[in-house]
């Protein structure tokens, strides 16, 4: 069988990057993927798999000599930061549909969708799907509005294997990772309060700083923008291999992230995590393993997490606290949310095994 596997893949997104492996490590036995990818060539080399250009004729071709499509994962079906979302996806789930083949919607993240036409296009997608995974109860809330029957399991990516990278034991103990990205709501001005006291608490725990940007073409200024405030010893770490990222989170203490999959990531290696919400499926992950953090919505009175703190010293104080204090996830929490994870391959067995 010859799956076609779309998402936001070989587009330098490290988290999208993350669902792509662990959906290749979920596939049961037999089935062959073809991913369409922005960058077919490194999707090729780095995966071992074939890839086809996510925006061209070859597209149509290969879900013309595909079997199955697979629809995946993560937050596609959205339209907060493109119209072109919905547009894009639901458009080749619809002609996949069209063309007989199995659909799989894999570990979903449904919404927000705001216009009238996005979220008529996606409930035909969902509900003509042979099957839907979501890794979310709001998700499976909307589905369930749309009579869609839906698997509920949290994100794959607790279950993706690890690989180790080459010289983070050499780098000084103890560390602490650091994921931020760009953002309206991380202005400038934040920016510069968050690399100061960063640069004060680094100084208060002799810490060793890992700048980790998930999507180098959003994040990698930012982080070079935080690392010219620190004076004590610290690392930008440049990882492709999303199971790379996930085996850096075995050698840190703590953790502060906006991005979703490094707090996953984080969570998964017993870190302590600190968030900054800037995104729903942010504070839905806050809230399941009751994590700290702030808020970055100016004005989202219901929005998960602490106001904004008003200076770096406030900023500085509430992180030494959870760093002397705060728990790390348990090891029956880890273990429970990565078998959990692998509801996503039991799925994706029962339709394509």
């Amino acid at each position: 069988m010859r799956a076609v596997l779309c998402g936001y893949y070989g587009m330098g997104n490290g988290g999208d990057e993350a669902l792509l492996a662990s959906l290749l490590q979920m596939l049961p036995p037999g089935v062959t993927p073809v991913v369409l990818s922005g960058n077919p060539t490194l999707t090729q080399r780095q995966y071992g798999v074939e890839a086809k250009p996510r925006k061209a004729l070859a597209t149509l071709l290969a879900l013309r000599q595909g079997d199955a499509f697979i629809w995946g994962g993560g937050s596609l079906m959205q339209d907060a930061t493109s119209w072109l979302n919905p547009y894009y996806y639901g458009g080749l789930m619809v002609l996949a549909q069209t063309l007989g083949r199995k659909t799989v919607a894999w570990a979903q993240g449904v919404g927000p969708l705001t216009r009238p036409w996005s979220r008529a296009l996606a409930r035909y997608g969902y509900r003509h799907c042979h099957g839907v995974s979501v890794r979310d109860a709001a998700s499976a809330q909307q589905l369930a509005q749309w009579q869609v029957p839906v698997w509920m399991a949290p994100d794959p990516v607790w279950a993706l294997e690890s690989k180790p990278v080459e010289g983070l034991w050499d780098l000084p103990a103890p560390r602490v990772a650091v994921a931020v990205r760009s953002h309206r709501w991380f202005t400038p001005a934040r920016l510069e309060q968050f690399a100061k006291a960063l640069a004060d608490f680094q100084q208060a725990t002799r810490t060793c700083i890992l700048l980790v940007p998930f999507h180098p073409a959003q994040d990698l200024a930012i982080a070079t923008a935080i690392q010219q405030h620190l004076v004590g010893p610290n690392h930008l770490f440049q990882l492709s291999d999303p199971r790379q990222l996930k085996g850096l989170f075995r050698g840190v203490e703590m953790t502060i992230a906006m991005r979703l999959h490094g707090l996953i990531m984080a969570a998964a290696a017993g870190s302590r995590c600190f968030a900054l919400n800037y995104d729903p499926k942010v504070g839905q992950l806050m809230v399941d393993l009751d994590l700290p953090g702030w808020q970055l919505s100016p004005n989202a009175p219901n929005a998960i997490g602490d106001p904004w703190p008003p200076t770096p010293t406030d900023m500085c104080q509430i992180w030494l606290k959870h760093y002397a204090n705060g728990d790390p996830p348990s090891a029956d929490q880890i273990q429970s949310r990565v078998d959990r994870a692998l509801i996503h391959q039991d799925l994706l067995q029962e339709i394509l095994g």
